[in-house]
């Protein structure tokens, strides 16, 4: 999904229309590392109808995932819920930016009836940022795990959260919830901000991700980071030193792809030893956990990372 402006759904919206009048930003060739595979197998097929047939959202499709075919082909999907229209206009994402329409209160339902027809042993839900709603949307991604624990008790659920800015008593209420993984992707290094992730605050997105373990230290906790972005290599390493304060378990860390010219252009398409390096670091910091690739993203085999996140955890605590 690479539009800039929606002429299907609705010809007179743009999908980033904060972004239209802006310059191209040009990123050079994509090397070879980073091709993938067109979605075209019968997985993916069923996957996308029973997406569709539940009338719901995919970060997948929304974020235009380099991984979607893989994933689908394995009838893995990354349900979004809340629609698929952000408050925030992330230089980066591929949601459409705008102003949501309410919430579906049958949506928590439907989720966890895909699940159960995708036969789900673990299952990751994220969000578009709602920062027109007085809690973020934390009772709904609350309403979406019990639906889900209702429906399909064996299931493990993984959540990747907006940063509940300003929303006091937020993240209370989506931990009291019970998630298996809390994940809240920091995105990039502090000094990019401004540019790359205008509307947050990379000290509350710290905060956020340590307060998950005061509230509850079995939740296991989660981040990631793109590069490629024109961060430096000392600045990654300051990022895995934040997250280890804050005790998180999980990171990763995947290159940056431009999603239109529009967006944010690529800096630097980092080489695959290089993440293979980060990768050696980070697990000398003490992260249970570390997936550090090209295609990296932050839901891609959440399934088998969550048994590997149960094992170290275990072989730690002998």
């Amino acid at each position: 999904m690479v539009v800039i402006v929606d002429t299907v759904t609705n010809p007179l919206r743009p999908r980033h229309p904060e972004k239209v009048n802006r310059p191209d930003s040009a990123s050079p060739p994509k090397p070879d590392w980073i091709r993938v595979r067109a979605p075209n197998t019968r997985g993916y097929a069923d996957t996308r109808n029973i997406v569709k047939s539940n009338g719901l959202h995919t970060v997948c499709e929304e974020a235009g995932c380099p991984n979607i075919g893989e994933c689908w082909d394995k009838k893995h999907a990354t349900f979004m819920i809340m629609g698929d229209t952000c408050t925030r206009a992330c230089a980066f994402c591929n949601v459409k930016t705008g102003l949501p329409n309410a919430l579906d209160a049958a949506e928590p339902l439907h989720v966890a009836e895909a699940t159960a027809k995708l036969g789900l042993a673990h299952v990751v839900i994220t969000s578009v940022d709602r920062d027109d709603l007085a809690d973020g949307g934390a009772e709904h991604f609350a309403q979406t795990i019990r639906a889900i624990r209702a429906a399909c008790p064996a299931t493990t659920i993984e959540i990747l959260t907006p940063d509940f800015l300003r929303k006091e008593g937020a993240l209370e209420v989506v931990v009291a919830a019970k998630p298996d993984v809390f994940n809240h992707n920091l995105e990039t290094v502090p000094s990019r901000y401004l540019t790359v992730r205008p509307g947050a605050r990379y000290f509350h997105s710290i905060r956020l991700l340590q307060r998950v373990k005061e509230l509850d230290p079995t939740i296991f906790t989660k981040s990631g980071i793109m590069v490629g972005l024109g961060e430096e290599r000392h600045e990654v390493q300051q990022v895995m030193d934040d997250l280890r304060s804050a005790d998180v378990d999980f990171l990763t860390i995947g290159q940056y792809l431009q999603p239109t010219r529009k967006h944010h252009a690529v800096m630097r398409y980092v080489p695959p030893d290089e993440f293979s390096s980060y990768e050696k670091v980070a697990y000398t910091k003490g992260f249970l956990m570390v997936s550090a690739s090209p295609l990296t993203r932050s839901s891609h085999h959440a399934g088998e990372d969550f048994a590997r996140l149960k094992a170290a955890r275990a072989a730690t605590a002998r």
